[in-house]
Formats: structure tokens, sequence, C-alpha cells
């Protein structure tokens, strides 16, 4: 963000300036780091806003002890008392000087980042990652970077060459020791990912300001600060910061793909073999997601640092949602981004990635939200009823464009409600295959299909087809068939394993109801999922059995 000199429209309601201003307790002016580098002025711990050298002069003079004509006069010309006044004015208005009825910031252990973050801070991290700069010096070159990308790509390779086997180690339930590996070491290497935005942020000049722990829209992971990247004065210094991550979580997946290529040329352990194999597929993919530049993850802020444009998608999502109010309601709508010609589409990418992703989530694990029980339906309704929400208030910073635009009421109320009978046609008149979901077992010489409470048993019929699954963390695979011969439920209990994609579990078992399948001639003691055709379903009851009617089954 700069603040300019352009003159200011008057405001009455505006607090008057002191006679003598004061900058806020927790701002600072930084100077440039080298020629070319931008004036910052930070105010907070996370906070920079970009300023000219001469608003940064004129805020460094803030200091209690001078007026507005003390000011003129040591900045000199082309400086005025009115100049000096509206600057003054900004500062005041962007909260930089210090106002006594506010209170201000403080550096606080927990922050809350909209939409559904929470962050714990738990270090101070300057001092211990300046130690790596000997490091990093040796690292930061050519040869480095060459070597990482020879170690990425050879993973991949390693991948293509054991496609098979991957595919079987992400179709096939996990043991629980394996789980808790893969979870540790995740973690280890989602840390390791941090450490790196702040080392080469370190190694720049930098100042990485927190490190610690984060609920990411409820998710458990880490975060590093490095907000003080907005001092470096080259754009691909900041690039580099922000794809640091990315860099480090390739090269993990590159050693972990080598590693498993190892382990099955000695004849190793095939167990061992699946775990660097699903090590390699959760790196490369958390880094494929990382890179995406539609959310504020390390590819959004990568390209923002880029094209040296703040609040890039915050800014391209108000252009996009103007131009849809635009053409929905008519009226006058001014740019946010004027000479950004793409923004309106990136920020209409940035408003449809979420939804794109809840629904390649609820693709994958949706099966096995339904299987778990009331845990799944009140995950699963919990996260569906927040994309609705962000529907919900969507909508209304649409219909509040259009009417500071100056669309007329006639238009915005007959397009509201065509677009509510559009939703209720669909609503009512798509229909869409329905599955009931539980699991099954296969003891004492039949396979058995058993439920939770939450399944809905009166959607089976005798005859339904019937698919068995294997239970796989990521994938499942078509074990056989079978089909419904009665309906009648027995209680009986059934091992967690027919209802989580964790093996080894069987001696652990849940009250569960069943019924025995005709077919579906399996080994003894193999478990998965099963899915049963019930017909279709209005998209409308769809819905509501899948997500509402769990809850009073």
């Amino acid at each position: 963000m700069r603040l300019t000199l352009n003159r200011p429209q008057a405001d009455t309601t505006e607090a008057p300036l002191p006679e003598c201003p004061r900058l806020a307790p927790d701002v600072r002016v930084h100077e440039p780091i080298e020629d070319g580098a931008p004036w910052l002025v930070q105010s907070g711990a996370q906070r920079y806003l970009r300023v000219t050298a001469g608003m940064a002069k004129l805020l460094s003079l803030a200091d209690g002890t001078r007026n507005s004509e003390d000011m003129a006069r040591e900045l000199g010309d082309p400086w005025t008392v009115e100049l000096v006044g509206e600057g003054l004015l900004r500062a005041q208005r962007t909260q930089l000087l210090e106002d006594a009825a506010r209170k201000p910031r403080k550096d606080r252990r927990i922050t809350f980042v909209q939409p559904l973050t929470v962050q714990f801070t738990l270090v101070r991290p300057e001092r211990m990652l300046s130690r790596f700069r000997p490091l990093t010096v040796r690292l930061a070159n050519r040869g480095g970077a060459l070597m990482a990308a020879v170690l990425a790509a050879a993973g991949l390779l390693c991948l293509v060459a054991q496609a098979q086997a991957t595919m079987d180690a992400l179709a096939e339930p996990i043991s629980m020791p394996m789980l808790i590996a893969l979870v540790v070491v995740t973690y280890c290497g989602t840390m390791l990912h941090e450490l790196a935005h702040g080392v080469v942020l370190s190694h720049y000049g930098g100042r990485p300001s927190r490190m610690g722990f984060m609920l990411f829209y409820l998710t458990p992971a880490f975060f590093c600060d490095v907000s003080d990247g907005w001092r470096l004065p080259k754009n691909r210094q900041r690039v580099r910061v922000a794809l640091a991550g990315i860099a480090i979580q390739a090269v993990l997946a590159g050693l972990a793909g080598v590693g498993s290529v190892a382990v099955a040329a000695v004849g190793g352990s095939p167990a061992l073999r699946d775990f660097l194999l699903l090590l390699t597929v959760t790196n490369y993919v958390s880094g494929f997601f990382n890179a995406i530049p539609f959310v504020k993850l390390d590819g959004y802020l990568a390209l923002m640092s880029h094209l040296d444009i703040s609040h890039l998608r915050d800014r391209s999502i108000t252009d996009a949602r103007r131009l849809v109010a635009r053409l929905l309601f008519g009226g006058r709508h001014e740019r946010a981004l004027p000479g950004v010609d793409w923004a309106p589409l990136f920020g209409l990418a940035c408003m449809l990635f979420p939804l794109y992703v809840v629904s390649m989530a609820f693709t994958l694990w949706g099966s096995i939200l339904a299987g778990a029980g009331l845990v799944g339906a009140v995950m699963a309704s919990v996260a569906l009823g927040y994309l609705m929400l962000r529907v919900y208030v969507g909508a209304l910073k649409l219909d509040a464009e259009a009417r500071t635009a100056g669309a007329p009421l006639w238009r915005r109320v007959i397009v509201s409600a065509l677009g509510i009978a559009a939703v209720a046609a669909v609503m009512l008149g798509v229909s869409v295959p329905y599955t009931v979901t539980g699991g099954f077992v296969v003891e004492q010489g039949r396979t058995v299909l058993v439920s939770t409470g939450t399944t809905d048993r009166s959607a089976i019929e005798p005859g339904a087809s019937v698919r068995l699954l294997s239970g796989g963390v990521v994938l499942q695979k078509q074990l056989g068939t079978a089909a419904v011969t009665s309906t009648d439920f027995t209680d009986m209990s059934a091992p967690i394993s027919a209802f989580v994609p964790v093996r080894g579990l069987d001696s652990v078992r849940v009250p569960a109801s069943g019924i025995a399948l005709d077919g579906g001639r399996l080994a003894p003691g193999t478990t998965g999922q099963a899915v049963v055709s019930a017909g279709e379903r209005r998209l409308g009851d769809w819905l509501y059995l899948e997500y509402l009617a769990p809850f009073w089954r």
C-alpha cells in the first residue's frame, strides 16, 4: 500500500490532529535496505505500508515535539504547512499516529487471521535463524538449485517407474504404526518448510518475526511470519522467500522417492517402500497445492511479490465481484486494479477455487466420512455449512457493490428473484445418483454389510447391488460385488477397520448393525467399504439425506 499526498476530501467527522503529533508506539519507519529499495512503515508485527521517501521523512519527524510549521521548515521545499497537514491526516486515517482513545496493538501470542486461521506464536526466530547464514551462503547458488531440481525430478521419475505400487499404497488401508510415522514425518517436513521461509528471508537481511503452530481451516500446521520480506529491495528475493518452502518439500519428496526405489532394489520391506511412496506423494501434493496462486499460500505470495502488487487477491476479487455486479445489475463500477486487465478473471478463479477444493475433498473422503458415523456427519456438515456461509456472504457483498454503483432497485430485485428461482429449479429438477455407504466384513464364511446409527437403512432395498471396496487412505479399488438379500438388520459388533482406512485393529470392535450379503467371495477377515446403490434422488433431497438427516436417524 502506498501513502501519497493527493489532496483528501474534507471529513467533518474526523478527529482533529494534535498540535504536535507523535507516531503510535507500535509504528516504525524502515529506511531502504539498499539503493532502489522502498521506504516502509511497519505498524504492529505484520502490517507493512510502502510509502514515498518524502512521506517517510515526514513520519520520522512526528515525535511529539514538532508542530506542522516545524516539520514543513525542516523538510524544506516543496513542503508547506498545508501539505504537511494533509500527510499527517492520511497517517492518522491509517492509524499510524498516536491516539489516546485507541489502545496500541499488543504483540499477542494468539492471533486470529480471517477467514478461518488461528496462530499460536511459540518462538521469535530472528536470532536463531541468523545462525544458518553461513550454510545458506554455501547452498544459495546455481549448484545448489541444480541439485535440488535433480532430486525433485528424480522423485517424480521414481513414482512413474513404480506407478502400480504407488496406486496400491494409496488404495490399501494403512497400519497404525505407519500412520503415526507418516503424520510425524509429514509435520516435521512442514516445520522444515516454514523454517526454509525464515532462513531465506534471514539470508537476504530480513527479520522473521514469529514462528509457531496454527489451525489453518481447522487443520493443524506450522507457520513462519515473513512479513518483513516487504523490506527486501528486489522482487526476486521476495519470490524466493515465498517459494523456499515448496522447494524444501520437493527435495524431501525426491529423497523419499529415490529411497523407495532403493528399498525395492535391495529387496527391503514392502511396508517401508509403501511408507516412502506415501511420503513422496504427500510432499508433492502438498507442494503443488501450496503453489496454486488462488489461495493465500506460497504460490500467491510469490505471484504478488513478482508483480509487486500488494493485496492482489483481495483487489482482484473486488474487480471480479464488480464485473459480475455490472453484468447482472448494471451501474458504474471503478476498477480496484485498473492497470491489470486479467485481474477480474484471476479474482473469479480465487472465488471459485474453494468450491473446487471442497468438492474434491468430498470426492476423495466423502465415503470415509459417511462410514464414520456421527463424527463424519458432523465434519461433513460443518465443511458444507461453512461453504454455504461464504456463498451467502459473497451474495451480500455482490448486492452491496450493485447498490454502491447505483444499480436500479427493480433490476436488483428481478435478478435476485431469478437467481433464487434458478437454484430452486436445480434443487427440484436435477436428479443425482444416491448411494448408502457402510462397511463390510468377511467372517464365519459370509460377507456382512455393517452400518452405524447414521446410515440411511430405509434406502436399502432387497436386490440392491453393493460394491465392495478397499478402505484406502486416498483411493479405493473394487474387491468384488454383492447383492442385498434382506433388510432385517441385526445388532452386532464390527472391527473398526470396516469404517476407517486403518488395518491391524481387528481386535478393536464397535457396536454396529449388519445384514448378510449374497456374493462377494473374499478371504476371511477382509474388511473395507460397502457402497449400496439406492437409485436416484432430487438434488435437494440428496443434500438433505447426506448432510441433515444423519443427525436424527
